[in-house]
C-alpha cells in the first residue's frame, strides 16, 4: 500500500517515536485457547529490534492482564507492557491497584458473573486485576449471544462498572480504563512526537480516535474503524514492522 509506506517513511523521521501494538490479532494470530497465543517470530524480532533503536519506544497494549501478556508474548524490557486495557502499566503506575470499595465491587462482580453463566458450555470467566472478562469464543453462537446479552443487561449496568466490548469477549472493570487513554499517558510520559498504533479489535478504536496529525493508525482485518490505514492479517503486520524498522534505521 503506497500510501501507508509513505506515512511510515514520514513517521520514521519523528525525533521521539512511540510504537504501540495490540497483541492478539496483531502480533499473534487469534487462537481458540487464549493461553496458546504466541507472536509470529518475525514480528517479535522486529519489535525487539525497534525497541533497541535510539529515541524509539515500543509498547504492547492489550486487554490481557499484565502477567498474562508477558507470559504469552515472551517479550520484555525494553519493550513496555500495558495490560488490562490500560489498567496495568509495567512501571506500576497504572490504575490496576484498587481501593477497598473497588475490591469489594470486583468480588461482587465475579460472584454475579459466575452465577449468571452457570456452567454454560464454552463460556469462560477471566479474572483480571481491574475486573472480570467474559469470553464466549468457544461457545455455541446462540449460547454466546445469550450470555453476553445477559451480562450487558445485568452486571454491565452496575454503578462503578465499566464495560468494554471486544471480539467474543466483554470486559467488565471497576475502574475507568481504555487503550486510548493508556497511549495518551505513554505519549506524555515519553515526550513522544508521534505514535504508530496497530490494533484489530473494537477496543482499539479508543486509540484510533486519539491519533493526531503526525500519528499513524493501522487497523488489522475487517470492520468499521477510525484508523486511516488497514492491513489484512498479522502476517501483514510483520511486513509493516519490518518496513518501519528499515525506515527508522535509515
Amino acid at each position: 500500500m503506497p500510501e501507508l509506506d509513505d506515512a511510515l517513511a514520514e513517521l520514521a523521521r519523528a525525533p521521539r517515536l512511540l510504537v504501540a501494538l495490540d497483541f492478539d490479532g496483531v502480533l499473534a494470530p487469534i487462537v481458540e485457547v487464549p493461553s496458546a497465543a504466541r507472536p509470529l517470530l518475525a514480528s517479535a524480532e522486529a519489535v525487539r529490534a525497534l525497541a533497541a533503536l535510539p529515541d524509539t519506544t515500543v509498547a504492547l497494549v492489550s486487554g490481557r492482564g499484565l502477567a498474562d501478556l508477558g507470559a504469552v508474548s515472551g517479550i520484555g524490557s525494553p519493550v513496555r507492557l500495558v495490560g488490562s486495557h490500560g489498567a496495568e502499566l509495567d512501571d506500576g503506575e497504572g490504575t490496576g491497584l484498587l481501593d477497598d470499595e473497588q475490591r469489594a465491587r470486583k468480588a461482587e462482580l465475579a460472584s454475579a458473573l459466575a452465577d449468571l453463566i452457570d456452567g454454560a458450555p464454552g463460556v469462560a470467566l477471566e479474572d483480571k486485576p481491574a475486573g472480570v472478562a467474559v469470553h464466549v469464543r468457544n461457545a455455541d453462537p446462540a449460547v454466546g449471544a445469550r450470555t453476553l446479552d445477559a451480562v450487558r443487561s445485568g452486571p454491565a449496568t452496575w454503578s462503578g462498572v465499566e464495560a468494554t466490548e471486544g471480539k467474543a469477549v466483554l470486559d467488565l472493570a471497576v475502574v475507568r480504563v481504555s487503550k486510548g487513554a493508556a497511549i495518551d499517558v505513554l505519549r506524555e510520559r515519553l515526550g513522544a512526537d508521534a505514535v504508530l498504533f496497530v490494533g484489530d479489535d473494537v477496543t482499539d478504536e479508543t486509540a484510533f480516535v486519539r491519533m493526531r496529525e503526525r500519528d499513524v493508525g493501522v487497523k488489522v482485518g475487517e470492520g468499521e474503524t477510525a484508523a486511516a490505514y488497514r492491513v489484512a492479517a498479522p502476517e501483514d503486520v510483520t511486513a509493516l514492522l519490518e518496513r518501519m524498522l528499515a525506515a527508522r534505521r535509515g
